[in-house]
């Protein structure tokens, strides 16, 4: 498969994304735990068939010390006993998040007391972000048709 746009290439790209990828580092140093971030990444990119993304978010939680029992199972999180309950929130709140079309409310009340029972202000908000950021990235990668599988760790850090 080949790109339809190679963003390196445009000056208008170059500059959008110069943005992007110091939201992305912004969000890297938040105090929502990096752990979760990666799985929230992930199961986001899932949701939305963004194989680049996917391709990404795995090898960076490999590297990060992430088990393969935790990555093959975050596609059925709910079933699953490797997670707390705090990533189970996480989660949650991710999945609603970007399913906004699925449900007229977007996410639930009791969604968000199960994420704000576990993340503090600031926590909730990195997460908030990382969910829209994500989107974002899985977008831009689809509607491009951006290849997958050649991602290697830290490449965008």
């Amino acid at each position: 498969m080949d790109a339809r746009l190679n963003y390196f290439a445009s000056p208008t790209a170059t500059k959008a994304l110069k943005h992007l990828m110091a939201a992305g580092r912004t969000l890297k140093e938040s105090p929502l735990p990096a752990a979760t971030q990666e799985l929230v990444a992930l199961r986001v990119s899932q949701i939305n068939g963004c194989a680049v993304c996917v391709d990404m978010h795995t090898k960076e939680a490999a590297a990060a010390g992430e088990t393969s029992v935790r990555l093959n199972l975050v596609t059925a999180w709910r079933e699953a006993t490797v997670f707390t309950e705090a990533e189970r929130a996480a989660l949650e709140l991710a999945e609603q998040g970007t399913r906004v079309a699925d449900a007229a409310d977007g996410v639930g009340d009791e969604v968000w007391a199960r994420a704000a029972k576990h993340y503090d202000e600031e926590q909730l908000t990195a997460l908030v972000v990382l969910v829209s950021f994500m989107n974002t990235a899985n977008r831009l990668n689809i509607i491009t048709r951006q290849p997958a599988g050649d991602y290697e760790v830290g490449q965008f850090h």
